[in-house]
């Protein structure tokens, strides 16, 4: 990458951090000014030197993101709480989510009659994940009732995990299909979902009674115990790729692992995390608006456009309504979570690392749908998140006074 993209982003950086505070609960969101930032980036210098950039050294930033945010997500979802208010975050998870990826996949091969069947079921098992960063006001907003800020926060951490396997399942099916291989696909998938989970589980409990029993013993200081969970997720990853596995599994199992094992040494994870994956999520999308965006306009039509549109609105609200059904919810509350699923850092990585691993025909189009629907969600979810979260929050106080 270019040392201008560095220099630009730290400014950026630099510069939000200085008001994050300011401008919090405002329509000015962490995604909104990244992805601006690299956009006008990108505008500036079209017509000079031009953005170069490493596609090896963004594939490996985009993996090393991926397996924070998987390991990250998964370690702060609590068992014992999920089961004090399941109903919603399962119901959005279990029935919510696969409507949504089936709905998706119908409406997408309407709209783009050009593609296939496992075409449009591998978008929309992109877009299904939910980004809780681009929702950051609703979860912050204790008006917002608690058990819907709950859902919504249990979903986003669990739904990019869920909805791994089934990007992996079109993706190979199509790399496979397109190049006539030979190589038995049901073998190659069979391991990626047996050995990413089997090793994520043993290497998170093993490596979590390793760092407790050197607490315990006072081996190892309470800084280094976050550095170390993120060193097992590292770990997870890799010994999975190495065996034939899939690695985003495995770190978000271990993540899940540890997480719920050891509890409280998971302090000092969810700090180091916190920072950490925030940091390369905002480089994330820093580097969206500068090096994809710009080129996914080239592929932009009324087709994409109005995909993007349904897939924020239809293709999302529909099944959370069905999903919700007999909670006794009112249709406000409904439609706020239905309308809070933005789409945002999960599938832009899913799209960059699939497309580019399994070669998929139509790579530049599934991104620019990909690539389109979350720039659509960056802005829309990013300018409502506020007003509508303290909507939601005066409603219900007048309903429960």
């Amino acid at each position: 990458m270019t040392l201008s993209i560095f220099l630009v982003f730290g400014s950026v950086f630099f510069a939000f951090a200085l008001v994050s505070k300011r401008i919090q609960g405002t329509i000015f969101t962490a995604p909104l000014l990244f992805t601006i930032g690299g956009f006008i980036l990108s505008a500036l210098l079209l017509n000079t030197s031009g953005l170069t950039y490493n596609e090896g050294a963004l594939h490996v930033l985009a993996e090393l993101t991926l397996v924070l945010v998987l390991a990250a997500d998964a370690s702060q979802i609590s068992f014992d709480e999920l089961k004090k208010q399941k109903a919603i975050p399962m119901r959005l998870l279990l029935i919510a989510l696969p409507l949504i990826m089936l709905m998706g996949t119908l409406v997408g091969h309407t709209v783009f009659p050009g593609i296939g069947w496992y075409e449009a079921a591998l978008i929309a098992a992109i877009l299904a994940p939910t980004d809780a960063a681009l929702g950051a006001s609703v979860l912050a907003d204790k008006t917002v009732p608690p058990k819907i800020r709950q859902g919504l926060n249990v979903e986003s951490g669990l739904n990019d995990g869920i909805a791994l396997p089934a990007v992996l399942f079109f993706a190979c099916f199509l790399n496979i299909t397109h190049q006539n291989t030979e190589e038995n696909w049901l073998i190659f998938l069979g391991l990626q979902l047996i050995i990413g989970p089997l090793a994520g589980f043993i290497i998170g409990w093993a490596g979590g009674h390793l760092i407790a029993w050197a607490a315990k013993k006072e081996w190892m200081t309470s800084e280094f115990q976050g550095v170390a969970a993120i060193a097992l997720a590292v770990i997870a990853f890799a010994a999975a790729e190495m065996c034939h596995g899939n690695g985003f599994i495995a770190a978000f199992i271990a993540g899940l692992t540890y997480g719920n094992l050891h509890v409280s040494y998971s302090k000092f994870l969810h700090e180091f995390t916190e920072t950490e994956s925030q940091f390369l999520s905002y480089l994330t999308f820093f580097l969206f608006g500068a090096l994809i965006l710009p080129e996914a306009l080239h592929h932009i039509n009324g087709d994409i456009i109005l995909y993007a549109i349904l897939s924020l609105t239809v293709i999302r609200m529909l099944p959370v309504f069905i999903a919700t059904l007999g909670l006794g919810l009112s249709l406000p509350a409904v439609g706020f979570m239905g309308w809070f699923g933005p789409r945002g850092l999960a599938s832009l990585l899913f799209a960059l690392l699939v497309l580019e691993d399994l070669h998929v025909e139509q790579a530049e189009f599934i991104q620019a749908v990909v690539a389109t629907t979350v720039l659509f969600s960056i802005v829309l979810h990013g300018i409502t998140a506020a007003p509508l979260s303290k909507k939601l929050g005066r409603r219900s106080t007048i309903e429960n006074s």
